[in-house]
């Protein structure tokens, strides 16, 4: 029988767990390490939900990088907003430079997109997505990602830095609503 755990008012039941993750990191950033070798990228984290995940994947990065994040908003709840607020602004130049979203999921797109059309106006040489979790099924945008750890169905998942209602972020692995 699958753990279940409770968060707020819903049930949710293991799902992936952490080892699973760890791996699809460890993939995504041996291919990072080969595809940008000598590009010196900007890794640009989007918090908060992927805080956990750009800690790993930065840990498994050898290749000379930098960090930082940005704060967006576009889910309330269980349900996407379809509209993209931004909360916390970049402060590092990015013009001319190799730039990597580090984002926790891609479900819809509509926030990738936004973001990346904000990030173009700052005329970075190229923009790769690198994402934890992806849902095929569910996206609604003309998107690539360069970098996927795991494709997972359209549940609604928390943990491991997604949250519902903003808590759940702290769990090691990630759970569904059951």
């Amino acid at each position: 029988m699958k753990e279940i755990i409770t968060i707020r008012d819903r049930q949710f039941e293991l799902f992936i767990e952490q080892e699973i993750i760890e791996q699809g990191i460890k993939r995504i950033a041996a291919q990072i390490n080969a595809d940008l070798k000598g590009k010196n990228p900007i890794f640009l984290a989007v918090l908060n939900g992927a805080f956990m995940f750009a800690g790993e994947l930065m840990k498994e990065v050898s290749i000379p990088s930098e960090i930082t994040f940005v704060r967006l908003a576009s889910y309330d709840g269980t349900t996407t907003t379809n509209h993209v607020q931004e909360v916390m602004g970049l402060n590092e130049s990015i013009e001319g430079r190799c730039v990597v979203v580090v984002e926790d999921i891609v479900d819809s797109g509509n926030t990738m997109v936004a973001l990346k059309e904000e990030l173009e106006k700052l005329n970075p040489q190229e923009i790769k997505v690198a994402t934890l979790l992806f849902k095929p099924a569910a996206l609604r945008q003309k998107l690539h990602l360069d970098y996927v750890a795991l494709e997972i169905p359209s549940d609604f998942i928390v943990g491991y830095g997604l949250d519902y209602d903003g808590y759940g972020r702290n769990l090691k692995d990630i759970y569904k609503v059951k």
